[in-house]
């Protein structure tokens, strides 16, 4: 199982679940992806969730607070971006013409946060750490293996990451689509889909993949125990095979089988 020790500034390296049924999403992602989980009190009646998977931290989950949900705050996932300075990427964030939500702040003595949202409206969390790496397993079926920004002005959002984090943004060699990969110094993390392959009324978003070894069979799974699913099981020459679904909460994610070679 490969094992992260330390994520480089500019990775993905948190993906945290902001739910309204907490224990239905454990027993959801739990059941889906063979995680087990650790619950941590934040408050006089709120848990925080770690999910696991062979025993190292690989997402985590929360109830959305009253003042959330009363700000239409839907249940989602949320990425989190490695920095070494999150006082200095709000700073950054909001000169590129980003908003902070929220922080920087300290989440005790496991690092320092802020959620921000970009220049085009997605929202995303900067992750100083402490003595909490944030994820510590990939490249496993149950881990995140992906992410997708989806934006109605893809060059705004270009120079906004890139100038952020100093992600570059490539097309595929063969893929005349339009979809942009996202390139963290040498490491491929996510992309940029093309205007024809966004739903125009969707607003900004992250949308985070999931690695499976089936995706029909775990689109299948999802659908049995309340998930719905947005897009059914599809091929992608020579990349794998993906389905988009909503939670039975509303969070949506994807599902992907990478094509074995």
């Amino acid at each position: 199982m490969p094992v992260i020790e330390s994520h480089t500034p500019g990775a993905f390296c948190w993906f945290e679940l902001g739910t309204t049924d907490q224990a239905a999403a454990k027993q959801f992602y739990t059941a889906l992806f063979g995680w087990s989980f650790n619950d941590f009190p934040i408050g006089p009646s709120e848990k925080y969730t770690i999910f696991q998977l062979g025993g190292e931290d690989a997402a985590a989950a929360y109830t959305l607070r009253d003042d959330q949900k009363s700000q239409g705050v839907p249940p989602h996932w949320l990425v989190y971006v490695a920095v070494e300075n999150a006082d200095e990427a709000g700073r950054r964030s909001a000169e590129l013409g980003g908003q902070v939500y929220a922080g920087p702040f300290d989440v005790s003595d496991h690092g320092r946060m802020a959620v921000l949202a970009d220049s085009t409206g997605a929202v995303f969390a900067v992750w100083q750490k402490k003595n909490h790496k944030g994820v510590g397993v990939t490249g496993e079926n149950g881990t995140v293996c992906w992410a997708d920004l989806s934006t109605p002005d893809s060059a705004k959002a270009r120079h906004f990451y890139h100038e952020l984090f100093g992600w570059n943004f490539v097309e595929g060699e063969k893929d005349t689509s339009g979809y942009l990969h996202i390139k963290n110094h040498e490491q491929f993390i996510g992309g940029v889909p093309s205007p024809s392959q966004r739903n125009p009324n969707a607003p900004p978003h992250w949308m985070i993949y999931f690695q499976v070894a089936d995706c029909d069979v775990s689109t299948s799974k999802a659908k049995t125990q309340g998930a719905h699913v947005i897009f059914e099981p599809m091929s992608m020459e020579h990349v794998g095979r993906f389905s988009i679904l909503n939670d039975p909460q509303g969070a949506v994610f994807s599902l992907f089988q990478p094509e074995t070679r």
